[in-house]
Parts: structure tokens; sequence; C-alpha cells
């Protein structure tokens, strides 16, 4: 996931020069794509802020029913503003990530007891430690 928002930061980025009418229907496909991923993270993992922003982008972005708002002026502080969001969302994820501990090896080793003892059936499903 981290690779492709990236990638969406980078083209959101790129929209800000003058380009062909092409790459901006690839651009709204491509974050329509990272927004709705996006969104669909965010509402799993409840964080509704995040949530109503990247809806706004889907809407803003999205390629079925296009808005235009004519003016590039107009839509180069959106683009910066969409490519920072992305790259912010990165951010936000490896530090959540970081900031998750590993159990302990006997805690790990108790987790992995009281399951076999519970769900037999599912021991060959488990991975030993």
């Amino acid at each position: 996931m981290k690779p492709f928002l990236t990638f969406c930061a980078l083209c959101c980025f790129i929209g800000i020069f003058k380009l062909p009418i092409e790459y901006y229907t690839f651009l709204r496909i491509l974050v329509s794509a990272g927004a709705l991923l996006v969104l669909y993270h965010t509402i799993t993992s409840r964080q509704p802020y995040f949530s109503i922003v990247f809806l706004a982008i889907l809407i803003l972005f999205n390629p079925v029913f296009p808005i235009y708002l004519y003016r590039k002026g107009i839509w180069i502080p959106i683009d910066t503003i969409t490519g920072i969001l992305f790259l912010l969302i990165n951010f936000i994820e490896k530090r959540c990530l970081k900031k998750k501990r590993k159990l302990p090896k006997k805690h790990r080793n108790m987790h992995y007891r009281y399951t076999r003892e519970l769900f037999p059936e599912t021991e060959s499903l488990t991975l030993k430690n």
C-alpha cells in the first residue's frame, strides 16, 4: 500500500506541470483508486477525520463523473495538497506500525498454547515459534 500511495503523491506533484489531457485522466483514475484504498483503510481502522478528507478527494478526482474546474491555477494547489495528504498518510502509518509492540516470547508461546488447547483443529494452521 505504501509504494502505491507514494506513487499517487508523486503523480499529483507531476500534475502541477502543463501536460496533455491524457495524463490528467490517468491522474484522476490513479488518485481515485488511492483515495478509495485510504478511505477503506481509515473506515476499518475508525479514523473519521481522514475518511472525510479522502472522501472529498475521491469525489473531486472521480473519473466517472469528473468535476472540471477549467483553470490550471485552481488545480495546482489541489494537486499539491492531495500529494501532501498521500505522503502524510504514509508517514502516519509508518509511525503507527513502529509503535506497535511485539509480544515478548513467553506471551507468544502462551497464546500459541492456549489457542492449541481451545481449538485443536487449528493446530496445523498456526505457526510454531
